[in-house]
């Protein structure tokens, strides 16, 4: 799904029509996130945003797997497994697919364990008794699964919180101010102004990963199904890349063979090389992978102190951290 151009800007007709449904939206989160949730010995930080679609929530997990790698604590995630049919509790192994766990599971598990669990308390103590040193919890600030000892709201700069109006009469899960009440820090990620909110926020940018790929000049047919193709395709040309031609899909849009075949029949009718993201690699087959390019990107924070604070805070838990 696409979101609607309604959901960003002030709210007009078509929002004010929605809006009672969205009074629903908003209750029924309110309810589910009151219900008690599950205390782990050890960190649970959770990974979450306010808004549905793409805010840069798994660069998040990466960047915080690798800087709790660096202070020597395994971190395992746990994810709901969005798009997949398994619901778990199981650890993403080599041959699960993305229609077996969700791509962004199957992504997630070249950099740490993971979880998929419907049920995120039974994902919680699975990788705990595994051993986890602290568990990130992907896409989490809705469920209750878990008591949460580190809440992380990711937001998109560019778009922000979009109208303010809850599903469907804007893009929010829950009301800003019921959403960041919980959350301890805020992480706007891209070009915009920083929300001006009352809990902490920090910016970054996703940088593209140096691959040793020449992408200035490089003639590239792009496709993406992630929250926001365009920011994937914006990123390309200001490598220099020349975008012969882009295709945007749905965000966690399959890939079956027809699709693909076509992708790589324009790709060669404009003569470029196919390229696309690391989120939709994972929905590829091996084979399909190898016929593609992927342009990685990585989180960087302006003020990376700042996350390390709250995770000094938090870390202490740790008796012993394992590794896998």
């Amino acid at each position: 799904m696409r979101p609607p151009a309604f959901w960003n800007g002030p709210p007009g007709l078509m929002a004010r029509a929605l809006q009672p449904l969205s009074t629903l939206t908003a209750a029924a989160t309110a309810a589910r996130v009151k219900r008690p949730g599950l205390r782990l010995p050890v960190p649970v930080i959770s990974v979450g945003n306010l808004t549905v679609g793409g805010t840069g929530k798994t660069p998040t997990v990466i960047l915080i797997l690798q800087v709790l790698a660096a202070r020597g604590i395994a971190g395992h995630v746990v994810s709901r497994g969005y798009g997949g049919r398994l619901a778990g509790p199981l650890r993403v192994e080599p041959g699960l697919t993305a229609a077996d766990v969700g791509d962004e599971p199957v992504m997630l598990s070249a950099f740490a364990p993971v979880w998929v669990a419907r049920d995120r308390a039974l994902g919680g103590l699975a990788a705990v008794a595994a051993g986890a040193g602290a568990v990130v919890l992907d896409d989490g600030h809705q469920n209750p699964g878990l008591v949460k000892d580190l809440s992380v709201v990711v937001v998109d700069a560019a778009t922000g919180f979009g109208n303010g109006l809850c599903l469907p009469a804007g893009p929010l899960r829950e009301p800003v101010e019921a959403g960041l009440a919980r959350a301890d820090l805020v992480l706007a990620i891209g070009e915009g102004p920083a929300p001006a909110v009352s809990v902490p926020v920090v910016t970054g940018r996703l940088m593209p990963l140096p691959t040793g790929m020449p992408w200035a000049g490089l003639r590239a047919f792009a496709f993406a199904g992630i929250g926001r193709p365009e920011k994937f395709f914006a990123t390309l040309r200001a490598l220099g890349a020349e975008v012969a031609g882009t295709v945007a899909l749905p965000d966690h849009a399959p890939i079956p063979p027809a699709l693909f075949q076509r992708l790589q029949a324009d790709a060669r009718a404009a003569g470029a090389l196919l390229v696309t993201t690391e989120k939709d690699a994972a929905r590829l087959t091996d084979a399909q992978r190898a016929a593609v390019t992927v342009l990685p990107v990585r989180l960087v924070l302006d003020r990376p102190d700042m996350l390390d604070r709250h995770l000094d805070r938090i870390c202490g838990k740790v008796l012993a951290p394992t590794r896998p």
